[in-house]
């Protein structure tokens, strides 16, 4: 296989590698029910390990794979990068290149690319590589970080409404006799964290900070009674058992920084830009819409 059909077919067979380790298991999975750090989660990628230049991956039938080709498929995979390390999914793409080397080897020997559909598929997937292309750079024209400064500035910013947040931590149980030995602890001295790691079973003890909006209203009842340093000193029963509230801090909620919502800026401003590329091309065009009966519907005729 040709090394610009290989790299088109990277992110398919990126993500069928990625397959057979979530259906063996291999990568284990868990919600996080910090509802306010949603927003701000960030992922570590496992270091990848080092190829050389060149290197060879396999031979198949004297035809090379080199070691960079797989790198690549990894490396313009980030949803996979960050959950496996490179010398673990190498071993599983190893075998998906050869077999897609085998293919298209196959192919060459039984003539294929000479069928008139392969010429009528490679006449398909030209246009659609074109048109790929083609939206994607005039997309990429137009979301500049200029363009990108001037949203998070003019449509975030200026129009953003503080509100109070709350810092707490939690302990939670599955019955009221339990939250209330755990409040006769924390009357007795003993620490917060402490008794929580003792007893509670929901593992995030420290919520971080929360609008009145992301949790349920017992929960935030109970929160708004409490000084920063105190402990609710009654069980508060919510849908998920009984808790105990300790509020570490108040504070005026600000905006976040450009860096942490860049990514969602760019995706808004790319729907935007491609919308106004449409636009402009039908503007620009003479379009003719006919009916099943082939007639003109003038109701949907756009001319220059």
């Amino acid at each position: 296989m040709k090394k610009n059909h290989i790299i088109a077919a990277l992110a398919i067979i990126a993500v069928a590698v990625l397959g057979v380790y979530l259906y063996s298991g291999s990568i284990e999975t868990g919600p996080d029910h910090r509802a306010l750090n949603l927003m701000r989660l960030t992922g570590s990628r496992p270091k990848a390990a080092s190829t050389k230049e060149g290197q060879v991956a396999a031979r198949v039938n004297g035809e090379v794979i080199s070691v960079d080709e797989i790198k690549k498929g990894y490396d313009d995979n980030p949803q996979i990068a960050e959950q496996i390390p490179f010398d673990e999914f190498y071993k599983k793409a190893v075998d998906v290149f050869v077999n897609g080397k085998l293919l298209y080897q196959a192919a060459v020997k039984s003539k294929t690319m000479e069928t008139p559909e392969y010429v009528e598929q490679l006449k398909i997937a030209k246009e659609d590589l074109a048109r790929k292309i083609f939206l994607e750079e005039s997309v990429e024209a137009k979301v500049t970080p200029a363009a990108v400064q001037a949203f998070y500035q003019n449509e975030y910013v200026a129009k953003f409404n503080s509100q109070k947040e709350m810092s707490a931590k939690h302990i939670l149980v599955e019955d009221e006799a339990a939250a209330k030995k755990a409040i006769e602890r924390l009357n007795n001295g003993e620490d917060f964290d402490a008794v929580a790691k003792e007893v509670t079973k929901d593992k995030t003890v420290e919520l971080g900070y929360f609008t009145e909006d992301l949790m349920v209203p017992e929960f935030i009842a109970a929160v708004k009674t409490l000084k920063v340093g105190e402990y609710t000193k009654a069980p508060v029963k919510t849908q998920f058992g009984y808790h105990v509230v300790l509020l570490t801090d108040l504070r005026d909620s600000e905006p976040l920084p450009l860096s942490e919502l860049e990514p969602q800026i760019k995706n808004i401003l790319g729907q935007q830009a491609a919308a106004e590329i449409f636009d402009t091309l039908y503007k620009n065009s003479t379009i003719e819409k006919y009916d099943l009966d082939g007639n003109i519907m003038p109701e949907e005729q756009t001319e220059k």
